[in-house]
């Protein structure tokens, strides 16, 4: 069955559009004087630096190039190149050296990899806080709407920011919106990574490739189909629909403040717990 991808389609020209005004009416609301972000030459990072310095004026955006002796060398060169193209100001941070400390300093009985690579997340966020904080900026997330449904970024780190341009956004259709911004097809088609250690691939973390994951994700979230129903129109395990669902549910502290008296449990981005 040839799958309709059309229900992912976007008007690219009208979402920069009310992209564009999301960012300014939040950096002028703020009283900020620009914006900080996270630039790793992956899709979501490049379409989100090229907004924000269309959004407001280019030299009021700093971007941080924080790579790690894992960072792809093409990741770094398309960053840089990312920055020349957009002229905005930049840092280049290498991150070993900081995370080095961190593990060096910690008392430890193992080197486990996925809390160190936690680790180096969350360093990057304090890098930019720190200059979000030193200039009087806002830190820009680039995290994409599937991602966030499904947890695949790290709490405080990836995901500690002041703004989200990107979080109505599926992954797929964060490649449409390159397409349209004229970035290079090697960044509108690159496979992504957190580059967290080496050969890190997204695709062997997640239930499924991006243009299933999406589908799955607008039938659950945007069109509320049952499991059942999505299994059958996508022609997929019902397995994978639920793996999905569980994901959403195990990460839901992610994508809200922690529980509170006033709120214990409280969040706008779950599933219906019928399902």
């Amino acid at each position: 069955m040839k799958l309709n991808r059309d229900v992912l389609k976007i008007d690219a020209k009208s979402m920069e559009q009310q992209i564009g005004k999301f960012i300014k009416d939040v950096f002028i609301k703020s009283g900020s004087r620009g914006l900080v972000l996270g630039l790793s030459g992956g899709v979501d990072s490049c379409v989100a630096t090229v907004l924000c310095a269309r959004a407001i004026r280019a030299d009021n955006v700093l971007a941080l190039l924080l790579p790690t002796s894992s960072t792809p060398k093409e990741d770094l060169d398309d960053a840089r190149y990312l920055v020349e193209k957009t002229k905005i100001r930049s840092y280049e941070i290498w991150m070993d050296p900081i995370v080095d400390v961190f593990m060096k300093s910690l008392p430890s009985q193992k080197d486990e990899r996925l809390p160190k690579a936690n680790l180096i997340a969350r360093c990057r966020m304090v890098c930019l806080y720190y200059y979000a904080n030193l200039m009087n900026y806002l830190v820009v997330g680039t995290s994409d709407r599937s991602e966030l449904l499904i947890g695949y970024f790290t709490k405080y780190g990836d995901g500690g920011a002041d703004l989200l341009p990107l979080a109505h956004l599926y992954k797929t259709q964060v490649r449409q919106m390159a397409s349209y911004l004229g970035l290079p097809q090697k960044i509108v088609t690159k496979p992504s990574s957190p580059a967290l250690w080496p050969a890190q691939k997204a695709t062997d973390e997640i239930p499924v490739e991006y243009e299933i994951l999406d589908l799955i994700l607008f039938y659950l979230f945007d069109a509320k189909l049952s499991p059942d129903e999505i299994a059958a129109k996508l022609q997929i395990s019902r397995k994978i629909v639920d793996d999905v669902i569980r994901r959403n549910r195990a990460t839901a502290h992610k994508r809200s403040f922690p529980p509170n008296m006033l709120s214990p449990f409280s969040s706008n981005l779950e599933l219906n717990s019928s399902l």
